[in-house]
């Protein structure tokens, strides 16, 4: 598989004080890397220096082969689709506008962003007849993270960067949620970096963990592999798991 995005050496430094140290990590193309740490550990600064709205104090960063810091900014996150809590849709655009907007400021034509909308709200269980003309605020937690799962694939970009997407949704929808998008993953096959504190998410949804731990990448390993991991910090995270094995939780996968 070729590599889609890699780290090299990456440091970034704020105040004074170093966030991230000499990080080393690639994301080949159709897996998904899930970022696990706890709050602070810089899993989401890692993740935004990939679309440059965070940029290394150190090191480099590089997505389809090429620097970060040689892409222009707008053309690179128009390769990437972001999807963060909440969704982060636009207030006053209805769901079908939502999930065109990449595709309009593309160019691409009326008719082509009508199908490719209806098929992604298909795809997420919205149907466009009956979701399509609503506003966010006539939808659900749940309902709203879809639909920014669809806008983030509307233009077909070959990555997705999903920071902590259903951290804020309630036990049950996030179960929901998690189960759709690794069906999502599976329809659509795309490459994406997962950040997550959640290690019953990471071992459900990713293809690798990639476990931070004070800025440090403490382990790299598939999620089966994890599982068995004995870093101190992975063990920390595996006992978190309860009664419930390793292994039951990434059957779910």
């Amino acid at each position: 598989m070729a590599v889609l995005v890699e780290f090299r050496a990456v440091t970034y430094q704020i105040g004074g004080r170093e966030i991230l140290h000499g990080i080393d990590l690639c994301v080949e193309e159709g897996e998904t890397v899930a970022l696990l740490g706890r709050s602070g550990s810089g899993k989401t600064t890692l993740l935004k220096m990939v679309n440059r709205l965070v940029e290394p104090t150190g090191g480099e960063v590089r997505f389809e082969g090429k620097p970060v810091k040689d892409w222009d900014p707008i053309r690179l996150r128009r390769r990437m689709g972001y999807v963060i809590q909440e969704g982060g849709l636009f207030p006053h655009a209805t769901v079908a506008e939502n999930v065109g907007v990449v595709p309009k400021l593309e160019g691409w034509p009326e008719e082509r962003i009508r199908a490719r909308t209806i098929e992604l709200l298909d795809a997420m269980g919205l149907p466009a007849p009956v979701y399509g003309g609503r506003r966010p605020r006539q939808l659900s937690g749940g309902e709203k993270q879809r639909v920014g799962i669809a806008r983030a694939l509307a233009a077909d970009p070959p990555l997705l960067l999903l920071d902590e997407p259903f951290a804020a949704l309630d036990p049950v929808t996030r179960f929901e949620m998690q189960q759709r998008f690794a069906r999502m993953q599976r329809t659509f096959g795309k490459t994406a970096l997962f950040v997550t504190h959640d290690i019953r998410e990471a071992l459900m949804l990713g293809t690798r963990i990639a476990l931070l731990k004070e800025g440090r990448l403490e382990l790299v390993a598939r999620a089966d592999e994890f599982a068995q991991a004995r870093t101190p910090e992975a063990m920390a995270f595996l006992a978190t798991l309860g009664e419930g094995t390793p292994d039951e939780s990434h059957a779910t996968r």
